[in-house]
C-alpha cells in the first residue's frame, strides 16, 4: 500500500511540473491568435468562479439563502456597487433569510 502512495505522489508531482513547465519551454514567441489569447485571459476568472460558487451555496445553513444572496450580489455588482457594498449587502441578505426562514 505504501508503495502506491509514493507512486501517486510522484505522478501528481510530474503532472503538476509538466503543466507549469511545458508552456514555458514550448511557446517561445508571443501568442497572436485572438481566440487563444481570449481563452487565456478568462482562465483565472473562470477558475475563481468555479471554486467560489459551490462555497457560496454550502457556506450557509440553507442553499436557498446562499443562492438568493448570490443573485443579490450579481444585481448589486451589475449596478456598479463597490466590492465592500456587495459583500456587506449579500451577508445581510443571508442573515435576514436565515433569521426568518
Amino acid at each position: 500500500m505504501k508503495g502506491n502512495v509514493y507512486a501517486y505522489i510522484f505522478v501528481m508531482a510530474v503532472t503538476t511540473y509538466l503543466i507549469r513547465v511545458l508552456p514555458l519551454t514550448l511557446i517561445r514567441k508571443e501568442i497572436s491568435n485572438v481566440t487563444i489569447r481570449s481563452f487565456l485571459y478568462y482562465v483565472p476568472y473562470v477558475t475563481l468562479a468555479v471554486m467560489t460558487f459551490p462555497a457560496i451555496l454550502s457556506a450557509t445553513r440553507s442553499p436557498v439563502s446562499g443562492g438568493v444572496a448570490f443573485l443579490a450580489a450579481i444585481g448589486l455588482a451589475w449596478t456598479g456597487k463597490s466590492l465592500f457594498q456587495v459583500s456587506v449587502l449579500s451577508c445581510g441578505v443571508v442573515f435576514l433569510l436565515e433569521l426568518f426562514l
